[in-house]
């Protein structure tokens, strides 16, 4: 897409004042998909030199905004934690060429903050907190499933940045189950759920995607039955947070999720010794 509106493309690292029209450019893969009638000016973060993905003294992950998603792959690859197969179960949940592998940004597919976004499912599942930064520097974070508030709305202030996405050591240590389905073959997610085990305390967190219009993250201190996951996972999506459009009506989303969750549970907790126990 020839984005006409566009005056300027500037160097993020050449400070200037953020004015209206102005867009951060990661990998460009949305903004160049579309018209962008109300863009002047882009401000490019590929020169920053921010480490793709690094491995902090205390054992978490931060993942650069600007790390691509076959950087990031690359890395799952050889990386030796016990939830590292998820990193590339997700990445290749998208609806993507390897042109845009090769292009698209973790940082812009959370900033998208489109219910189907892959990166949104990795990074809310494993408890990730993005960092953000604000245009005269200062800093705050918050929750991955705190940052994405609905279908393409999420928690950044008029020219704040996202800078990293941080998995914390524990995350890293669990055991995980990934489901996902779309309409067709190849399709946009129409539901996404993983599974997070923790292999310390044998808590449970399940997490709900691309079939709502934001991340449901629930957390169990113990794995719960059937029936409590349902209905736990019922009462905490509203009926209109159960995603609508020409990938998946509600009622179908719901459906799946609910079927999603209860496999991913299935798979990941001690099976129950007693109908009675299974209802719990």
């Amino acid at each position: 897409m020839d984005l006409n509106t566009v005056l300027e493309v500037r160097d993020a690292r050449q400070l200037a004042a953020w004015r209206t029209g102005d867009a951060w450019l990661g990998g460009g893969t949305y903004l160049f998909s579309e018209p962008q009638p109300h863009l002047r000016r882009l401000v490019d973060l590929s020169r920053m030199g921010w480490e793709p993905v690094a491995q902090l003294p205390d054992g978490s992950l931060e993942i650069a905004a600007t790390c691509t998603i076959a950087q990031l792959s690359r890395f799952a690859a050889r990386f030796p934690a016990p939830a590292a197969p998820l990193f590339e179960q997700c990445c290749r949940a998208f609806l993507a060429s390897f042109k845009i592998w090769n292009m698209a940004t973790v940082g812009g597919n959370l900033c998208n903050g489109l219910p189907a976004g892959p990166m949104i499912s990795l990074t809310a599942a494993l408890d990730g907190s993005a960092l953000l930064q604000a245009q005269d520097g200062s800093r705050r974070r918050t929750k991955v499933a705190d940052f994405i508030t609905g279908a393409g709305r999420k928690d950044l202030g008029e020219g704040e940045l996202l800078r990293s996405v941080t998995l914390p050591a524990r995350a890293l240590t669990c055991r995980t189950a990934f489901r996902q389905v779309s309409l067709y073959g190849l399709g946009r997610s129409g539901a996404l759920v993983i599974g997070a085990l923790d292999p310390l305390d044998g808590s449970l967190a399940i997490t709900v995607t691309a079939a709502t219009v934001r991340p449901i993250r629930l957390w169990f201190p113990t794995p719960p039955g059937a029936a409590v996951l349902r209905g736990t996972l019922d009462a905490a999506v509203a009926g209109p947070e159960w995603f609508d459009d020409i990938h998946g009506l509600p009622a179908w989303r719901r459906h799946m999720a609910l079927r999603l969750a209860e496999e991913v549970r299935a798979e990941l907790a001690p099976h129950p010794s007693s109908p009675e126990e299974a209802a719990r």
